[in-house]
């Protein structure tokens, strides 16, 4: 759906758009502008519509016969469509513009931008605590939460923390987080083997890329 779109009063400001003001009723265009809901500020990120004020521009995309017209012919094509001429390169010469509806190219790339964010999202180091007699239901319970993090994009941190004269038992230790290393093997990679750092024995573990199943 197009935008309604208003012109220029000689001393700033806008004129009222033409047909008596105000939008007309759905199924038809308004006198000398066009249809729609949104009505773009000053401060917009692009120029559309009648706010395109250059004799000539280049149309590009679909639908459409490549090359320069016009710009009044430009916007009566996209009239005819009832979509909007919005201005995407307005440096070039003549400036390049493309024939789409507005509100759902502001919709699509508002979508994409939210989604490159989330995934530009700084990873997390998570810490996975386990002692050397940790037990076989609490060590299935931890590997599911290690597994998660991984596929979230995060580092997990696994150690085994030795308390009083446990710290004699470093080697079962070691075999824990080799077998947790073995249980993560899908989702994550063992950066260095098992390591001491005082009374904790430590494993890190980066996540895998996760392909897309065809």
């Amino acid at each position: 759906m197009a935008v309604q779109q208003g012109g220029f009063k000689p001393g700033g400001g806008f004129n009222k758009p033409g047909g008596g003001g105000g939008f007309n009723k759905p199924g038809g265009f308004n006198k000398g502008g066009f249809r729609g809901r949104f009505v773009p500020r000053k401060e917009a990120e692009h120029r559309i519509n009648n706010f395109i004020r250059v004799p000539q521009v280049r149309l590009v995309g679909d639908n459409i016969e490549p090359g320069v017209y016009n710009t009044q012919d430009a916007l009566r094509m996209a009239q005819d469509q009832q979509l909007d001429l919005v201005e995407i390169s307005p440096t070039a010469d003549p400036p390049v513009c493309k024939i789409i509806d507005y509100n759902k190219f502001l919709y699509d790339k508002k979508k994409k931008e939210k989604e490159m964010k989330a995934k530009s999202k700084t990873a997390e180091v998570k810490e996975i605590r386990f002692t050397p007699n940790t037990d076989d239901h609490d060590f299935d319970f931890k590997a599911k939460h290690a597994e998660n993090f991984l596929k979230d994009g995060n580092k997990v941190k696994a150690y085994v923390q030795f308390k009083g004269r446990a710290i004699q038992f470093q080697e079962r230790g070691q075999l824990l987080l080799l077998k947790f290393a073995e249980r993560l093997n899908e989702f994550g990679t063992l950066e260095s083997m098992p390591k001491m750092e005082g009374r904790r024995m430590l494993a890190m573990f980066a996540p895998k890329s996760q392909k897309k199943k065809a």
